[in-house]
């Protein structure tokens, strides 16, 4: 027993960072795979997988929504 456990410590609450996480939302049945998205975005965040778009890494978006004005079939949402 040290004398650490003499005194009472109060723990600290773990203060996550303020994340504001991107959501994006794409609608998988109306894309056709194009890869305009994902050439298109500054933050790489956008991957074709499978023949349709899909997001890689949501954190890393910056909500430029540049991949919503250059999607031909209107399926990527930016909020």
């Amino acid at each position: 027993m040290g004398l650490g456990s003499l005194f009472k410590r109060k723990k600290k609450e773990k203060q996550e960072d303020a994340v504001v996480d991107s959501h994006i939302d794409i609608n998988t049945q109306d894309c056709d795979a194009c890869e305009k998205c994902t050439i298109a975005c500054p933050n790489n965040v956008l991957i074709i997988v499978d023949g349709k778009s899909a997001v890689r890494d949501p954190q890393v978006c910056k909500s430029c929504k540049v991949c919503m004005a250059i999607c031909p079939s209107d399926c990527i949402t930016v909020n």
